[in-house]
C-alpha cells in the first residue's frame, strides 16, 4: 500500500532501441520529469544507454520483450519457437496470434525472459522493475511467467490497469487497445505474494503524450503510487526494428521538459519516486 498521497513514477520505455531515443530518454531524465527508464536488453544500443544512464543516476527496469524484430537474448537454439530464426516477431499482434494458437512453447518464453533479465544485470543495469514491450505480459499464460520470474527476483512490475481518458472517442483505435489491457489487468487473478503490481496509465496517449494531454493526465491522478509511461526521443528518427513505427517523440520530450508540466506537480501535491523508492519506504 501507499504510504499515503500521490507518488509517481514516470517511466520511459524503449531505452536502448535507437540512439535518438536514449538521447531523449536522458535528457527528460536530466531536465524534465522522468525519473525511471525500462531497457530493450538486445536493442542495438542499449549497452552505451546502459552506461550513459549509470553515470546520470536514471533508475533502470527491463523492458520484455517477445517482438520488434529484435534479436533473442537466449541461444537461437533454446527458443526456437520464440524466436524463429534468431529474432523475435515482427510486431505484437504476430506474437499473440502465435502464442495464442499454440505455436509457442511456455518453457521457451520462460528462458528468453530469464535471459533478457540476466543480460541487463551482465551489462551493469540494477534492475528495479519489470514491464514489457507493449504489454504483452498481460496475456493469457504470459502473466503468471512474468510475475513468477518477479517473484524470484523480488521485482515489482508495471500494471495497466488505467481506461481510456473520456476524449477516447477521438482515437478510437488507441482506446481499444488500451481498454482490452485494462480489462485483462483488471480481471486476472491477484499477484502472487510478494509482487507488487504498480497501476499504470499513458497506454492511451502513447506516442501522443503531449503537454496538454500530459497536463490532463496529472489533473486525474489518484491517491496512491501510479505509473505513467512514456516515449521521449529527439527528433523523427526511423527505427529500422519497427519501420512503421511513428510515435511523437519530440513533443512527448517537449512536454516531460516543460515548465508548465513541473509547476503542475507541486500544484497537485505529486512527489516523484521510482520503483526502487516505492520498496525502500515500503510501498
Amino acid at each position: 500500500m501507499s504510504s499515503g498521497g500521490k507518488r509517481l513514477i514516470v517511466n520511459a520505455d524503449d531505452l536502448g532501441l535507437h540512439p535518438s531515443l536514449d538521447a531523449g530518454i536522458l535528457r527528460a531524465h536530466r531536465e524534465g520529469i522522468v525519473t525511471s527508464a525500462t531497457l530493450l536488453v538486445m536493442g542495438p544500443s542499449a549497452p552505451e544507454a546502459i552506461s550513459r544512464a549509470r553515470a546520470q543516476g536514471l533508475a533502470l527496469g527491463v523492458h520484455l520483450a517477445l517482438s520488434s524484430w529484435l534479436p533473442c537474448a537466449a541461444l537461437p537454439g533454446e527458443v526456437p519457437t520464440v524466436a524463429p530464426g534468431g529474432r523475435l516477431r515482427a510486431s505484437w499482434a504476430a506474437f499473440a496470434r502465435a502464442w495464442l494458437t499454440g505455436r509457442v512453447r511456455r518453457s521457451e518464453v520462460e528462458r528468453e525472459l530469464e535471459a533478457q533479465l540476466a543480460r541487463a544485470r551482465s551489462l551493469g543495469a540494477e534492475v528495479d522493475h519489470l514491464d514489457a514491450h507493449q504489454h504483452l505480459h498481460v496475456l493469457p499464460g504470459i502473466r503468471p511467467l512474468v510475475e513468477t520470474l518477479a517473484q524470484r527476483e523480488g521485482l515489482p512490475v508495471r500494471w495497466p490497469d488505467r481506461l481510456p481518458r473520456a476524449s477516447w472517442r477521438r482515437a478510437p483505435g488507441p482506446a481499444l487497445k488500451t481498454l482490452i489491457l485494462s480489462v485483462l489487468a483488471r480481471t486476472a487473478p491477484h499477484a502472487p505474494a510478494g509482487v507488487k503490481r504498480v497501476s499504470a496509465g499513458g497506454i492511451f496517449e502513447a506516442g501522443r503524450l503531449d503537454e496538454a494531454a500530459l497536463l490532463a493526465l496529472l489533473d486525474t491522478l489518484p491517491e496512491g503510487d501510479f505509473e505513467v509511461g512514456c516515449h521521449p526521443g529527439e527528433g523523427a528518427p526511423h527505427v529500422p526494428e519497427d519501420p512503421a513505427w511513428t510515435y511523437g517523440w519530440q513533443a512527448e520530450l517537449d512536454a516531460l521538459t516543460s515548465p508548465r508540466v513541473k509547476a503542475r506537480l507541486q500544484e497537485r501535491g505529486i512527489t516523484l519516486a521510482t520503483y526502487g523508492s516505492l520498496r525502500s519506504t515500503g510501498g
